[in-house]
């Protein structure tokens, strides 16, 4: 396939931003998008040109490294990560724009690559359990319903790759944080944080610059891995707990 490309050129947070155009030949459906990029690079690279940066790491749609906006959609037009989205997905001729995520929270750093500490430091402020140390507790020795289990296991899949923000109209992180409050509130293993969790998340998810969010339902529509708009709606319920438990003390 021969295609053209407008990709988004930006040297760091505070340089100028532009669309520039570039054409490559000899394409393979068979080629993932990552290694498509990896072509155009190999161009740049001969002509003397620097090369455009971009995310990514595993390529195998588990690390959420790989966030790219194209023509309009979160990782393309697949519900897939742009590491697995394959060429064959676009057809001989096309014209492709390529983009960093858009949030005020995920700051340009070069070109395609975008700052998205801000999920780190959401984690950082309820993501975890208090355990004991010492040897590993029996594996049944705490019994979890398989309703819960489940309800854990889906939100546990959320990748942190920030298509839910990049999606959504407001940029908000609202699916980004209530996958990592839900499924470790519903555990009784998160039970001792699970006050103090949500609120402290949802906290810093504010703090950070998050846009609020209207329900518009964009963020689930993107989301790689299937992460359920109900998800919302269930940290807002442990977030109004919560409060509610707090202006008791």
């Amino acid at each position: 396939m021969k295609l053209t490309l407008r990709v988004w050129r930006q040297k760091n947070a505070g340089a100028e931003g532009t669309m520039s155009t570039y054409e490559v030949d000899g394409i393979s459906p068979d080629m993932s998008f990552l290694e498509m990029l990896d072509v155009l690079n190999e161009q740049l690279i001969l002509s003397g040109e620097d090369p455009v940066a971009f995310d990514h790491d595993c390529r195998e749609g588990i690390c959420g490294a790989c966030s790219l906006v194209i023509n309009g959609d979160a990782h393309g037009p697949e519900r897939t990560t742009t590491c697995q989205l394959h060429m064959r997905s676009f057809k001989d001729g096309d014209t492709i724009d390529v983009e960093p995520w858009r949030a005020a929270a995920f700051p340009v750093v070069k070109d395609l690559v975008v700052d998205r500490s801000a999920f780190d430091r959401i984690i950082q402020a309820g993501g975890y359990i208090t355990a004991p140390t010492g040897s590993a507790p029996e594996a049944h020795a705490t019994p979890v319903p398989k309703p819960d289990a489940d309800f854990a296991f889906e939100h546990a899949e959320c990748i942190g790759c920030g298509a839910c923000v990049a999606a959504c109209p407001n940029g908000a992180a609202m699916l980004f944080t209530s996958a990592k409050v839900n499924h470790l509130n519903v555990l009784p293993q998160g039970a001792p944080e699970r006050e103090t969790r949500v609120l402290d998340m949802v906290a810093q998810m504010d703090e950070e610059g998050f846009g609020g969010c209207t329900l518009t339902g964009e963020c689930a529509t993107a989301c790689p891995k299937g992460i359920p708009l109900v998800s919302i709606t269930s940290m807002n319920k442990e977030w109004l707990r919560a409060t509610r438990r707090a202006a008791k003390r």
